[in-house]
């Protein structure tokens, strides 16, 4: 079996589920199809650009293409004409089997022509497709006429399947499987005492001026160290406050680092914090990897009940939880965790939750499964 991953920019250093897929996927057996390629391959793969440059035709074709798109589909990046044929050819030189699109907003570019091809197509929802996307009414509709195409679907969380049913999104062959994490490289190591970590994106969603503050508030003077990894528009702001809040000295900012060094410090990190919250747009996490990978590495996880955390975080059992934007206990619950006088029974039951629900070993077999069902 051979299938192709859909996915919208290739390749992207910090899309460990999707590279995952690429790379692992029946045995290695796969191809991508992607919106925007920046040149780079190294996991060594046939690769299509869908937004390669149009030809003469085709530039000709672009108005009354995108109208017949967003009529039929509610989308106007049907692929067509001559790139369409292009596509169409390397689906079937690839000999595909089947295709799994990485996010919902490429699985309504490519359902139709799967449908043509007599390919299934499935598609997997990871959180800013299944949040912010759905307060467009075209998009809804798109997904709405989507559902019919689809062979099946695959949420990282029960959550965002909430979601699109509440939108009158829904499959009858719909699962749930979270991006999961390798837990033989992920593991619990030497932990320094007090050592917190906060891993991702430094934009809204992710709250790191609230986990600042709840940090700052909780840990002052107190023998505790925070390091932020992630880069983005809110980092000068976050390291400006620091130094504001009298805590610059207990805190590192590292920017973005490479996966390896990432896991490097979950392996020494005691506690985990992410304060995720719903954004303005209304995007929302599906699943953080990151809080998968903290479980696994023996982290004690302190979050919010957003989106499909308390899927993963249980309070007082692998972690803590507060609600959105509850700084204040955030702080308390920082507090708690630093006047613990044992954190071992937490920490072993955040490994323990790691190796029941997000081996991804586990989680790709049961995908390759479903997709085996729909070929058979």
């Amino acid at each position: 079996m051979k299938v192709a991953i859909a996915t919208s920019d290739y390749f992207v250093q910090g899309e460990t589920f999707i590279n995952r897929h690429i790379a692992h996927m029946f045995a290695g057996r796969t191809c991508v199809v992607c919106g925007r390629h920046n040149g780079q391959n190294p996991l060594d793969k046939p690769v299509f650009e869908r937004r390669a440059r149009l030809s003469v035709a085709d530039k000709l074709r672009v108005p009354f293409a995108m109208a017949a798109g967003a009529a039929r589909h509610a989308t106007s990046r049907v692929p067509f004409g001559d790139n369409r044929r292009a596509l169409e050819q390397f689906l079937h030189e690839q000999k595909v089997d089947v295709i799994l699109s990485e996010f919902g907003t490429q699985a309504i570019v490519l359902a139709p022509l799967a449908n043509d091809m007599g390919i299934p197509i499935f598609t997997y929802w990871r959180g800013t497709d299944a949040s912010k996307m759905l307060r467009v009414k075209q998009r809804v509709r798109s997904y709405r006429l989507m559902m019919p195409r689809l062979a099946g679907m695959f949420s990282v969380s029960q959550f965002l399947l909430d979601n699109l049913a509440a939108h009158g999104i829904t499959h009858d062959n719909a699962h749930v499987v979270p991006s999961g994490v390798d837990i033989r490289r992920f593991t619990p190591g030497d932990k320094q005492p007090g050592s917190f970590l906060a891993v991702g994106r430094m934009v809204e969603k992710k709250a790191p001026e609230i986990t600042l503050r709840a940090f700052a508030e909780a840990a002052r003077g107190r023998a505790a160290h925070l390091t932020f990894i992630g880069d983005g528009p809110l980092l000068a702001r976050c390291k400006s406050l620091a130094a504001e809040l009298g805590v610059a000295d207990q805190i590192t900012f590292t920017g973005a680092l490479p996966h390896d060094e990432v896991r490097a410090h979950l392996h020494r990190t005691e506690v985990f914090l992410q304060h995720s919250i719903t954004a303005k747009d209304g995007n929302t996490e599906g699943l953080p990897t990151a809080i998968q990978e903290a479980l696994a590495s023996g982290c004690i996880t302190l979050s919010t009940r957003h989106a499909g955390i308390p899927e993963a975080v249980e309070h007082g059992v692998n972690g803590l939880l507060v609600d959105e934007w509850d700084a204040e206990g955030f702080a308390i619950q920082i507090t708690e965790i630093l006047d613990m006088p044992d954190r071992t029974a937490m920490a072993q039951a955040a490994r323990r939750t790691a190796e029941t629900k997000f081996d991804n070993d586990d989680g790709l077999a049961r995908v390759e499964r479903v997709l085996r069902q729909a070929i058979a």
